[in-house]
């Protein structure tokens, strides 16, 4: 009942979806709830391949592609986009580490955000039109959990790097045993496409590779910049990890530009 509460938490955290009453709150329980955060990434791939699916069976795929996009930002309250762009603003507008804070906490979009959420919003859906629709809605319920696992990685390695956020209470230690969960709800997707047939064990673990690496090339930056993580940090890594295993997902397919 423990677990089921602790999964209630990140949903409610991380999603506008509403929870039972009998959930309840304690603010201990936050910081043991991202063991969840991947398994929260498994609903919102249910909603976005709902509505891609009831969409593609009148539309075409490059609309369905865009509605389903629109469904997870809404689901979500487009938290992990805005932390995106404010990352963006942050590690392009600011010198030194309390002006790339000072941005990033600032709730206007600059510059670099617009022009960062609009590339990563373009390719995502993208990415998501070229696929076909079986392989379109395999695709999301491997990237969201897959991401959101990224994202978590940073919690369980780094340190937060401000004093107060909306974060922090998320972001206290996390143990090997809590990741290891994570790790487990956020590969079991994977595993069943591998045992579908509907994707191939050398292009599941080029996913994860592609995710991997995105999640390492982030967060050596916020170690150099901000000497840790903020919530911004974790909406950034698992917006493009995401991407990055869609861009996968379409090469598997080797409709390369140039053959």
């Amino acid at each position: 009942m423990q677990q089921l509460r602790l999964f209630f938490i990140a949903l409610q955290f991380f999603t506008r979806l509403p929870i039972p009453r009998w959930v309840g709150f304690q603010p201990e329980w936050l910081q043991h709830a991202s063991r969840y955060f991947p398994l929260v990434g498994c609903v919102v791939a249910a909603v976005a391949a709902g509505v891609y699916a009831l969409a593609a069976l009148v539309l075409p795929a490059p609309l369905a592609a865009v509605l389903s996009t629109a469904a997870s930002i809404y689901v979500t309250g487009a938290f992990h986009e805005d932390g995106f762009a404010d990352t963006c603003d942050g590690l392009g507008g600011g010198m030194t580490r309390e002006r790339v804070l000072e941005i990033m906490k600032d709730s206007r979009v600059g510059a670099y955000g617009a022009i960062g959420i609009v590339c990563m919003l373009g390719v995502k859906c993208t990415a998501l039109a070229m696929l076909p629709p079986a392989s379109a809605i395999a695709a999301l319920f491997l990237a969201h959990p897959l991401s959101r696992l990224a994202a978590t990685s940073l919690i369980w390695r780094m340190d937060y790097a401000r004093d107060q956020g909306k974060a922090k209470p998320l972001a206290q230690q996390m143990g090997n045993s809590e990741f290891a969960i994570a790790a487990i709800t956020a590969l079991l997707p994977g595993a069943v496409l591998v045992a579908s047939g509907l994707l191939s064990f050398g292009w599941l673990a080029a996913c994860i590779a592609a995710a991997a690496l995105c999640t390492f090339w982030l967060a050596r930056k916020f170690q150099a910049r901000l000497q840790g993580f903020t919530g911004d940090c974790l909406g950034a890594v698992q917006q493009l990890a995401e991407v990055a295993i869609y861009l996968v997902i379409v090469a598997s397919l080797g409709h390369a530009a140039i053959a």
